[in-house]
């Protein structure tokens, strides 16, 4: 099978990992970010009362979007790292670097490959995530959408693509830099592990795997939080003056949140987040890395 379309398959299965994994923390996470200030104490606040208001099955409210869309979303940025540390592996051998087989990569090859992996995925990532978020935030007792087609289709028919990408300028950048953080600290970590054991990437555990993906989830949040922040406050606020718009940019509201909350506006639902990440993420990569053996015989 072509190395391609392992990549992606891989992905994907590191994709659904992900959702299954973390979309309860999700949840708790966007409403605390979202939410009037004062809605909720803290984490445990939020999560008690959609427990109590809305039942356990709410915590998986919006996920088939994900489920559908992150998997993709996933499949993409594997592909897309994966496709450029191939062309950069041939590049270092072309240069006499990397080793044998040119695939010691260096701290900036590492980088500018995540970076691109998530700006690759980040033309799926931001409508998937703008749908969940609207699904996610939507009160039980006026329900604007039936679902995400319903979502899909309605935004689409009363704002076009632009109502589809709303968010994606704050979007890109989180994924930029976001994923460039990311996919450096795994595979840092991943080739000082071979390096000092002198083994080879599928000899690495998937316990090792777990450890390094949840490392690299909080090198990722470290990075992108605020930015996080900006990206959910775009996609909750209104499409028009008309429909309760607060923000008029993405530069408006970073202004906006500044002003009205300070640094605190930047971190609302950090806890939830810092929770659900080692979990999320370290299933993410080892599912990937499994994934990629079996498929690879």
């Amino acid at each position: 099978m072509p190395s391609a379309i392992n990549d992606i398959l891989s992905g994907t299965a590191g994709g659904i990992a992900q959702v299954m994994v973390g979309q309860p923390f999700d949840i708790v996470k966007v409403r605390m970010q979202t939410a009037p200030k004062g809605t909720y104490s803290g984490a445990l606040s939020c999560a008690t009362g959609i427990l109590k208001n809305e039942g356990p099955l709410a915590f998986y409210k919006g996920t088939l979007t994900p489920l559908l869309g992150i998997g993709v979303c996933v499949s993409i940025q594997f592909g897309a790292l994966e496709s450029t540390k191939r062309y950069m592996a041939a590049s270092n051998i072309a240069a006499g670097r990397g080793g044998p087989e040119g695939k010691i990569l260096t701290p900036t090859q590492l980088v500018t490959a995540g970076a691109i992996a998530g700006l690759s995925n980040g033309v799926v990532s931001g409508p998937v995530e703008h749908i969940r978020i609207r699904l996610q935030t939507q009160s039980e007792k006026n329900r604007l959408y039936n679902g995400p087609w319903d979502a899909i289709k309605k935004i689409y028919r009363a704002h076009g693509i632009q109502g589809i990408y709303k968010g994606q300028v704050a979007t890109l950048a989180r994924e930029a830099v976001g994923y460039g953080a990311y996919f450096w600290a795994y595979e840092e970590l991943i080739q000082r592990h071979m390096s000092k054991r002198g083994i080879k990437r599928e000899e690495v555990s998937p316990g090792y795997a777990v450890l390094f993906g949840a490392a690299a989830g909080y090198a990722l949040w470290a990075c992108i939080y605020p930015i996080d922040v900006i990206k959910s406050r775009m996609q909750t606020d209104g499409f028009s003056p008309s429909e309760g718009q607060k923000y008029k940019s993405t530069l408006h509201c970073v202004k906006t949140v500044w002003r009205n909350e300070g640094i605190n506006g930047f971190t609302r639902g950090l806890g939830p987040t810092l929770v659900r990440s080692p979990f999320a993420n370290g299933a993410t990569f080892v599912f990937f890395e499994l994934a990629s053996r079996f498929l690879n015989g």
